[in-house]
């Protein structure tokens, strides 16, 4: 089964990918994301905010900071068990929960904004995923979704030089290779079957999501600008992080779980 493989994987991965977190929370890398989301929400204090796939929980520390309910899911109960180590005193504050992103366990109309990040491309069924976040949005809630086309180097060659490049960058610069200090042949391994993989983005995602909220979804090819720091350039100047941000407006999130 698919879904165990990316599971066992992540498991692996908590310690290190909780090490990255660390780090942005430890220097303003944190302060750098909330100004690029803080553009996207509702206005008021009191928003209810859905964090999916929320890993060591960075997305949602930096919300639950600033004063805003926080709900954060994720599959793997490796990266929940960081996320609330990493939040200290504020993991009273968020409500953790173990949750496939596929499947949501909230009813309709839950929450006021709907966030995930590096997400969507490691799903199984993606399109699902959407129509869950689009459901337990309240009308007029907002859906902001990070993410690249990661791991198309595997299925487009002209691709493929671009990441290669990249892993030269970063020798040259002598800085960590995000992508060789990991498992790497276990996430090739899973990033040829999921298809997200071999889909270029954010495309697919106008698509999808312009079908349940007529047409209120718009797409950002350069927030890496304004969030990246040196090092994650470096090492990923070949698949820049795009931003899709969809409004929820009508019955358009049950239209969509119902198409699905």
């Amino acid at each position: 089964m698919l879904l165990a493989k990316i599971e066992q994987y992540w498991t692996g991965r908590a310690e290190g990918y909780s090490e990255v977190n660390r780090h942005e929370l430890a220097t303003g890398q944190d302060q750098v994301w909330f100004r690029e989301i803080r553009k996207h929400l509702p206005e008021g204090k009191h928003l209810k905010i859905l964090d999916v796939g929320t890993g060591p929980g960075f997305f949602a520390i930096l919300l639950a900071k600033q004063g805003y309910e926080v709900t954060a899911v994720d599959y793997t109960e490796a990266m929940l068990r960081q996320a609330k180590e990493n939040a200290g005193a504020l993991a009273k504050q968020i409500h953790f929960r173990r949750m496939d992103a596929q499947k949501l366990e909230f009813p309709d109309g839950t929450f006021d904004a709907v966030i995930s990040r590096n997400l969507t491309w490691n799903l199984e069924k993606p399109e699902k995923a959407y129509a869950e976040w689009m459901r337990v949005l309240k009308e007029g809630g907002q859906l902001l979704n990070f993410d690249a086309n990661w791991y198309h180097h595997l299925f487009d060659e002209r691709m493929r030089r671009k990441y290669e490049e990249d892993r030269e960058r970063v020798e040259a610069l002598r800085l960590e290779d995000h992508y060789t200090c990991t498992d790497i042949d276990a996430m090739e391994e899973i990033a040829r079957q999921v298809p997200m993989s071999r889909t270029m983005r954010p495309a697919w995602d106008l698509r999808v999501l312009r079908t349940c909220t007529g047409g209120q979804v718009q797409a950002d090819e350069r927030v890496w600008e304004r969030v990246w720091d040196s090092t994650e350039r470096a090492n990923y100047a070949s698949t820049p992080m795009f931003l899709v941000r969809a409004v929820k407006c009508g019955a358009a999130g049950a239209r969509m779980a119902v198409s699905a």
